[in-house]
């Protein structure tokens, strides 16, 4: 990997460790524009400035806009949430690991 791949991923997983980032795309992954209030209300525990906060940094890496109907995922966005698919599904493999080895608990 090139070093300019390397600073391109750095820089995307910079953005997305931010709190509540990733929950944000998620919230707006089955391509329904939302309102603040809604938003906020799918993410849950979000304050409104940290929620204000993360709309502007996804936007402004043109991961989300804003349309007539409220806040939505640009199609590059969309291609993000496309492949995160793939870590969700990762995850589930992943959890269930750690439950048979005994490491994590069941919820």
């Amino acid at each position: 990997m090139s070093a300019k791949e390397n600073a391109a991923i750095g820089q995307l997983f910079e953005l997305l460790e931010s709190r509540y980032a990733l929950r944000v795309l998620w919230a707006l992954k089955d391509g329904h524009p939302q309102t603040f209030r809604l938003l906020q209300d799918s993410i849950g525990s979000i304050t409104p400035n940290t929620l204000n906060t993360r709309i502007k940094e996804l936007r402004a890496a043109g991961l989300m806009g804003h349309g007539s109907d409220g806040y939505i995922v640009t199609a590059l966005g969309t291609d993000l949430l496309k492949r995160m698919n793939d870590v969700q599904a990762f995850a589930g493999k992943w959890a269930a690991s750690q439950v048979k080895a005994g490491i994590v608990k069941k919820k």
